[in-house]
């Protein structure tokens, strides 16, 4: 089983602690069995910080040396003021070192920089900390718009809820798009926000129906195999094209064109894993008309072919 240990250094973020706790312990495999083994390891009892207050202490069956045979190591939030243990410093460099997958929510990026994880390498946080690192680690490349950054083996998120977002996302890359969506169903939670989608998004109160994207959104989700264009779902919308884009990126905080794209990747996901459809017909129910034009935006969005896709989730299946 796929080892997934949490590190829960003091004063740890109590939110991010508990975040891959809860999407990991869901995660199941195509048969209904548990996919991960979950250990949340301390080097000794730690207190849980909940924004400036520190609401309780915890403890775990768990010691950080037991995260040295993971699969998975995740670093949760901690305050960047704060210089890092010693021992998990080690831990993380040893664990990327023997090519385990290493992650981190929110703040946990400045212990991951501290490491040395991500120099030369592309990475986010909160927002409210992206200068903070920048200027602490200047050797990162740290981009403060996104959800998550996935460089393969070493991934950070943004703050807080984003660590959801990431979670999911290792869980698709992993288990596939249709486990993901179930563990997403299991946490109430919507299947995907794309990691390039943006970190902070200014939500305005609704003024009537017509600010309500809603049943939009779901016509476009429901006519994917169309050949939409931002005119035809300004005319669903009733609204102008601009007003369109604007609303989009307020609401979701990306284009209409980008949230079409992201959903047909879905669609085309689900149905490599879950069905024998000859590749025409993936793409052509996904909306993408070609083999070609199906082939180019999975390989350039999801890292692989459709066929090696298909490939390897049909392998996991299988085997479970």
């Amino acid at each position: 089983m796929h080892v997934v240990a949490i590190l829960a250094p003091d004063d740890v973020a109590a939110f991010d602690l508990t975040i891959p706790c809860e999407v990991f312990a869901l995660a199941r495999r195509p048969d209904g069995t548990p996919a991960y083994e979950l250990r949340v390891c301390a080097e000794r009892t730690v207190t849980a910080s909940a924004g400036a207050q520190q609401p309780f202490r915890i403890s775990s069956r768990y010691r950080l040396d037991d995260a040295r045979d993971a699969d998975t190591v995740i670093v949760p939030g901690v305050r960047p003021d704060r210089a890092p243990s010693p021992r998990i410093l080690g831990l993380i460099r040893d664990a990327a070192a023997r090519g385990a997958r290493v992650a981190s929510i929110c703040t946990g990026a400045f212990v991951l920089a501290a490491a040395g994880l991500l120099d030369g390498r592309r990475a986010t946080t909160h927002w409210m900390f992206a200068d903070r690192l920048a200027g602490d680690f200047p050797d990162v490349e740290v981009d403060p718009s996104v959800l998550f950054v996935d460089n393969g083996r070493i991934l950070t998120s943004a703050g807080i809820a984003a660590g959801l977002d990431l979670c999911l996302h290792m869980v698709r890359s992993d288990l596939g798009a249709a486990a993901a969506a179930r563990t997403a169903r299991m946490i109430v939670m919507a299947p995907q926000r794309a990691g390039g989608q943006a970190q902070f998004i200014e939500y305005s109160d609704p003024v009537g129906d017509a600010d309500d994207l809603g049943p939009t959104m779901q016509w476009m989700q429901d006519n994917l195999d169309r050949p939409l264009t931002v005119a035809d779902i300004a005319a669903q919308a009733v609204m102008s094209p601009r007003t369109l884009a604007r609303r989009f990126r307020a609401h979701t905080g990306t284009t209409p064109l980008q949230w079409l794209l992201n959903r047909r990747l879905q669609r085309a996901r689900e149905l490599l894993e879950t069905t024998d459809l000859p590749m025409d017909r993936v793409a052509a129910a996904a909306g993408f008309g070609s083999t070609e034009t199906l082939r180019h935006h999975f390989t350039r969005h999801i890292g692989t072919t459709p066929k090696s896709y298909r490939a390897t989730f049909k392998v996991a299946v299988s085997y479970a």
